[in-house]
């Protein structure tokens, strides 16, 4: 979890809390370490959110402290319904998690009517799941892209030749049956597709390529619009 992530979780979590937490509860909640937890209420108190409390004996967050509300219209609401559903249709079982988060927490926080929208189950999204690809994890590729981070793959394309390739990921694409990594290829020099599904193994590699990641996108948004979206079947070469 990225650090502002995190700072907001922590917040959420004393929100929501009855008497105080301590740094362990939240580190395990977070799935990280409770030093780390110490520096994140040390960073928020820098910011001026009223935490009080110290090590040992737990945290709270003093009374009148909250987050700016969301106000959504009903059409804004049931937007929000019908792609948290499609979420739930992908092969990223990370993305699928938070999908649910996320509509636990609009539907605790909207007032009603809002929050009849997102418990009607009106809306629906309906058609094939995409398994989740064996070999490689989908949230993985997602944080290197966000980091900027190259990764080690071992390929097989719709001929059924085998690659080890070395990539600089830039986006992901969620189709109803598979996903789909657009990379920058070191081997190829150049823009390719990999489908999740043929890659056979994926590691990320101790090398990194920042301050790179938003030009090459546009190198391939600006070819993608040229030549439509790519197909499922389109493989690399």
């Amino acid at each position: 979890m990225r650090k502002a992530s995190r700072l907001f979780e922590i917040i959420q979590i004393l929100r929501l809390a009855r008497k105080p937490v301590t740094a362990a509860e939240i580190a395990e909640a977070l799935e990280v370490t409770p030093r780390s937890i110490y520096r994140d209420i040390a960073a928020l108190q820098a910011m001026r959110v009223p935490i009080e409390g110290e090590r040992g004996i737990g945290y709270i967050l003093r009374p009148g402290f909250d987050l700016p509300p969301l106000m959504f219209s009903i059409e804004e609401t049931e937007a929000i319904v019908l792609a948290l559903a499609l979420l739930a249709r992908t092969g990223d079982e990370e993305l699928k998690a938070a999908a649910r988060r996320v509509n636990q927490k609009i539907t605790g926080a909207v007032p009603e009517p809002l929050r009849r929208a997102f418990q009607s189950q009106a809306l629906h999204a309906w058609g094939t799941i995409a398994p989740p690809p064996p070999a490689i994890d989908l949230a993985m590729v997602r944080r290197a892209i966000r980091d900027e981070q190259k990764l080690a793959l071992d390929y097989r394309d719709e001929l059924g030749r085998a690659t080890e390739r070395t990539v600089r990921p830039l986006a992901l694409i969620y189709y109803s049956e598979h996903a789909m990594m657009v990379a920058w290829c070191e081997l190829r020099h150049d823009i390719r597709n990999f489908r999740a599904d043929r890659v056979e193994h994926c590691e990320p590699v101790d090398d990194f390529f920042h301050d790179e990641g938003n030009r090459l996108r546009q190198m391939w948004i600006a070819g993608w619009k040229v030549n439509a979206v790519p197909s499922l079947e389109t493989g690399d070469a």
